[in-house]
């Protein structure tokens, strides 16, 4: 009888990475005037509320539609070359125990997925360089080459990701019984209880309560990954308080 393939799923933001994916991609897309300055100014201030507080099914789900309708209209080929640099950043932000945590399950010869309601264009590239299997993240519809500004399948967070998952075990032979899953949120709770080996990466109170009812284990990182926060939510600040007061300037400049 041929062995099963199992698996390792990883949540991105505040999992791998410490901090949000979204802000990187967005301070990128502002670089390269895609997106308007204004609109950073308001992604940056939810990235600091979301590394300290995580994300609510609401913040979600309003930023999902608001990235949606940003999207629509531009070409893919632009969004994709967002990824020189945004990965460099996204790879020096990438936790140390969780490298370890892959290198632990390569060596099993478990295959290795990030699922993150990130948009696929930044999940596929950040997991091939980091030599996993590949990436699930949010697919914006495309037609022509050009975003429409709706999706192209379910949104990938909370139950979305399980249904991703589900999907793609049949597709390739993984035994989920016998597979793994780490996040920070209770958001993840569909993944988490979808495996047979749920692990709490820093999480959050509830699912800190929650893994101790299930005996699922909880892992604290080092307080190497809490300073890179600490440092990453200084300059949050620093980079918002000076486009505010650009925008605001910008703003007095036209009342002129």
């Amino acid at each position: 009888m041929t062995e099963k393939t199992t698996a390792a799923f990883f949540d991105l933001d505040r999992t791998l990475i410490a901090g949000s994916s979204a802000f990187v991609f967005a301070r990128a897309a502002r670089d390269a005037g895609l997106i308007r300055i204004q609109d950073f100014v308001v992604d940056a201030m939810k990235a600091l509320k979301f590394r300290f507080f995580g994300s609510t099914d609401n913040s979600t789900f309003e930023v999902r539609e608001r990235i949606l309708a940003a999207a629509g209209g531009l070409r893919q080929s632009d969004l994709a070359g967002l990824n020189e640099m945004v990965l460099p950043e996204l790879l020096g932000l990438i936790r140390p125990e969780a490298r370890a945590l892959l290198d632990q399950h390569h060596a099993a010869g478990r295959e290795t997925w990030i699922v993150s309601a990130s948009p696929i264009e930044i999940v596929e590239p950040l997991a091939h360089a980091l030599g996993m299997t590949g990436g699930i993240g949010t697919v914006g519809e495309v037609e022509n080459g050009v975003y429409t500004g709706k999706l192209a399948g379910p949104f990938c967070y909370g139950e979305g990701k399980a249904e991703a998952i589900t999907t793609l075990a049949t597709q390739r032979g993984i035994d989920l019984a016998n597979s793994w899953s780490y996040s920070d949120s209770m958001s993840d709770l569909p993944m988490m209880n979808l495996v047979g080996n749920a692990v709490a990466v820093n999480p959050d109170a509830e699912l800190t309560a929650l893994s101790r009812q299930k005996g699922w284990p909880v892992v604290v990182f080092a307080q190497r990954s809490k300073m890179l926060i600490r440092r990453s939510t200084t300059a949050t600040l620093a980079v918002s308080g000076m486009l505010l007061m650009y925008s605001l300037g910008l703003r007095q400049g036209r009342k002129r």
